[in-house]
C-alpha cells in the first residue's frame, strides 16, 4: 500500500470529509488494510478568495509548495489536496517535489464527461474564484463539455464563507440549491460539487440532479495510487 500526503486544511472541515471517506472507500478487516496517510492540516494557507478575487492577499503558491515539500520528506509518495480553488497553484506544487500529485480538477473533468456526454452541459456549483481563472472551463472543455455557471457567484461565495465559519447551516443549504436550480434550468442536469465545502452539504442539490462530488473523484484518485492502480 503505497503513501498518500495530504495538502489539507482548506478548510479544516473538508480535509477531515476527505480522510473519513477515504476510511470508507476500502473494505478493510485490519488496520492495515487502510490508505496509509500523512495529513498537514496547514489552516494558515493564504486565502484564495483573498488573493484570487479580491487581490488583497498573499500568494498561495509558496506556502502550498514548502506543504508539499514537507509531505514528500516525510514519505509521501504521491499528493493530494482536497481544496479545488487551490489547484490554481498546481504547476507551483508539482515544481516543488518528484512524487506526483493527484489532480482533482482534471479527474472529475474526465468522470463528468462519462456521466453528460461528449458536448454535454455541467453546471459548476463552486467558488467564483474557481469562474474567475476559468480552472474547471479548461478542464471540461478539454473533455468536450460546455460549462454552466450559476448567476449569483456572490450568493455561493457567501454560502461558502458562512460554512468556513460556522458549519454546514441551513442558510448554506438553501443557497447551494438555488444555484443547483438555476444551473438545471439551463440544461445542465449534470453538476460538480465543486467546493469542498459544499461537500459538506451535496445532498442539497435540486431534484433531478446527477451531483458528481470532486472529493470523491479525488477519493477514487487517492485509493486507486495506494492500491497500485495509478
Amino acid at each position: 500500500m503505497r503513501r498518500v500526503g495530504i495538502l489539507g486544511g482548506m478548510g479544516p472541515e473538508a480535509t477531515v470529509l476527505l480522510m473519513s471517506r477515504v476510511i470508507a472507500a476500502v473494505p478493510a478487516r485490519d488496520d492495515a488494510d487502510h490508505v496509509p496517510l500523512i495529513v498537514d492540516q496547514n489552516s494558515q494557507v493564504p486565502s484564495r478568495i483573498a488573493h484570487l478575487i479580491e487581490g488583497t492577499g498573499p500568494d498561495p503558491a509558496p506556502v502550498l509548495a514548502a506543504m508539499a515539500r514537507r509531505l514528500e520528506g516525510a514519505g509521501a509518495e504521491a499528493l493530494a489536496m482536497p481544496c479545488n480553488t487551490a489547484h490554481h497553484y498546481l504547476a507551483a506544487i508539482r515544481g516543488a517535489v518528484s512524487v506526483p500529485v493527484l489532480d482533482m480538477v482534471a479527474a472529475s473533468a474526465r468522470v463528468a464527461r462519462d456521466a453528460a456526454g461528449q458536448g454535454g452541459k455541467v453546471g459548476l456549483l463552486a467558488s467564483p474564484a474557481v469562474a474567475k481563472v476559468g480552472l474547471f472551463d479548461r478542464a471540461l472543455a478539454a473533455e468536450g463539455l460546455e460549462v454552466v455557471h450559476p448567476a449569483d457567484g456572490a450568493a455561493l461565495l457567501a454560502a461558502i464563507r458562512r460554512i468556513k465559519a460556522e458549519g454546514p447551516v441551513a442558510a448554506a443549504c438553501a443557497a447551494l440549491l438555488r444555484a443547483s436550480e438555476a444551473v438545471l434550468a439551463q440544461g445542465a442536469e449534470v453538476q460538480l460539487v465543486a467546493c469542498t465545502e459544499f461537500s459538506l452539504i451535496a445532498d442539497a442539490l435540486a431534484p433531478g440532479v446527477r451531483g458528481i462530488d470532486t472529493l470523491d473523484v479525488l477519493v477514487e484518485e487517492i485509493v486507486g495510487f495506494a492500491q497500485g492502480r495509478g
